[in-house]
């Protein structure tokens, strides 16, 4: 068999790392590996951490179950690129060592340290005209400025500040840096510059803007392979790698989310819905990120943190498996019958409810069972990320096709759900793990372009992304005038009840 060129994409998520090896003439997926891993366990109310330790380990064995079941040889492989959960704070100390553990992007600990940072920028409209973006709990700054407030100590320490991907980039290559699309989620990026904002730095502390990494590209290369890694991972020294990016911005590329038009949904533990520009989309209400893309445009998004968290809690607790969740859920009406869920078990970024907690509504012996609160679970998650893309439509962002991706996008019932309350096509893609298949077709880019071609992205995904045909699903129209119906409840009950929240938020231990 002729030697092939291979790359190989990873996503370093929040449950597990996985990797696919992909043949850079066809795009073929050649392998895939993962690893899984959880939270640190008891830490307080709002308080979302993980050792960067864990991801190291598991992105060397996702890579080595890739590589394996590729049957590649190590000297096949041409480039690597990494996608990473976004937001998380990796804090080193000047000798290179994390220095605690990485605060995620799901910790909601910070609601203090984002009112102390938007207030020193002048208010919420101030601050939104100097980044481009709302100083949100789920974003970095406000985890560094935790840091420095409640552990001095380690704050002194502090020497550079990572990303969970940059800190994997370190490992991998030796060299630090940051590329703008996951910079973008850090709160201290003017998005529209695509540079370290003063102000906001200053907010924190002037002399964190030397603890920033160097601001690279995505068309970049983050640097080579180095020989410890390489040996870790059983790959040749030198083999480039590639910026990488926050898992959106990766996600995006895998779903050929490279032009105008296209909306990308993802059903994973979180819930995003975003879309490439080629300009950058500030919402006034702070709801919407303005975000950077990884293919050096702007990426516009939504992000609600409770979608299979939600669906997993329910399925469990009435002990199901994946399949008969699904056929119980698909026992109950469009609606289950008056009963709603309101998703706010981890609180909640969009809309910005950060003391949020779950509530059903519609609780009656009629409605007590599995195939009702299996099915309400799916539609609460489904109308909870619909808050945002209504808000998308009004900035200008319309969906006329929806490319859902995540463990949700599996279920054939969630996809109909999906298309009734979007009330537009919903398409799967071949491949499904669409940011570490877009680390891959990144990692192609890359190396395509440091051989001297003048290509882009938009190119590459359009030969290599491809829609899954046999999964597309329109909405029927019965069910999008019940799912209008709910989704003005589930708005109205969402305003009612946010003093609620914080009320309910007091009344529990610290």
């Amino acid at each position: 068999m002729a030697s092939r060129s291979l790359l190989i994409g990873i996503d370093s998520g929040t449950q597990s790392t996985k990797a696919l090896v992909v043949d850079a003439r066809t795009g073929k997926v050649v392998g895939s590996g993962s690893a899984a891993y959880g939270l640190i366990p008891d830490l307080p109310a709002g308080a979302k951490e993980q050792h960067p330790e864990t991801w190291r380990l598991a992105l060397i064995k996702a890579v080595k179950g890739a590589m394996k079941e590729a049957k590649a040889s190590t000297g096949e492989v041409v480039a690597l690129s990494v996608s990473g959960q976004q937001h998380g704070f990796v804090p080193l100390d000047k000798s290179g060592a994390v220095i605690r553990p990485a605060k995620l992007w799901c910790d909601t600990s910070t609601v203090a340290e984002c009112a102390e940072i938007t207030e020193a920028l002048g208010g919420a409209r101030a601050t939104l005209r100097t980044l481009g973006n709302a100083v949100l709990p789920g974003f970095t700054a406000p985890k560094i400025l935790w840091l420095k407030k409640h552990e001095p100590e380690n704050y002194a320490r502090l020497a550079t500040v990572l990303l969970p991907h940059d800190f994997l980039n370190g490992w991998l290559t030796g060299s630090v840096a940051m590329e703008y699309g996951d910079a973008s989620g850090t709160a201290l990026l003017d998005v529209r510059k695509r540079r370290w904002s003063e102000a906001a730095v200053k907010a924190i502390d002037p002399e964190l803007l030397g603890k920033l990494p160097t601001l690279t590209p995505s068309d970049q290369p983050s640097g080579k392979l180095r020989p410890e890694a390489a040996k870790a991972l059983g790959l040749n020294p030198g083999v480039l790698v590639a910026a990488g990016g926050g898992d959106n911005m990766m996600g995006a590329i895998g779903t050929g989310n490279t032009r105008q038009g296209v909306i990308t949904a993802s059903f994973g533990t979180s819930g995003t819905i975003y879309a490439c520009s080629e300009r950058p989309v500030v919402d006034s209400a702070g709801e919407i990120a303005a975000f950077c893309d990884s293919t050096n445009r702007w990426l516009p998004l939504l992000c609600t943190m409770n979608v299979t968290v939600a669906t997993e809690m329910v399925r469990k607790d009435f002990k199901l498996d994946h399949a008969a969740f699904e056929k119980a859920a698909a026992k109950a009406p469009a609606g289950s019958d008056g009963l709603m869920l309101l998703p706010y078990l981890e609180g909640e970024r969009t809309p910005n409810i950060p003391d949020g907690t779950g509530v059903f509504l519609g609780v009656r012996p009629s409605t007590f069972d599995a195939p009702h609160f299996a099915r309400a679970t799916m539609e609460g998650a489904t109308l909870g990320m619909n808050y945002g893309l209504r808000r998308l439509a009004e900035l200008g962002v319309e969906a006329l096709q929806v490319r859902a991706t995540g463990g949700g996008a599996r279920s054939k019932l969630w996809r109909q759900i999906m298309a009734d309350v979007f009330n537009t096509e919903v398409v799967t893609l071949e491949v499904a793990e669409g940011a570490a298949f877009g680390a891959a077709l990144q990692a192609l880019w890359c190396w395509r372009r440091q051989k001297g071609e003048s290509i882009g992205i938009e190119d590459i995904t359009d030969a290599f992304v491809r829609i899954n045909a046999s999964e597309s699903t329109t909405p029927d129209a019965k069910a999008v005038e019940v799912y209008r119906g709910l989704q003005a409840l589930q708005d109205q009950t969402s305003r009612v009840l946010r003093p609620v929240f914080t009320a309910h938020r007091a009344l529990l231990p610290a």
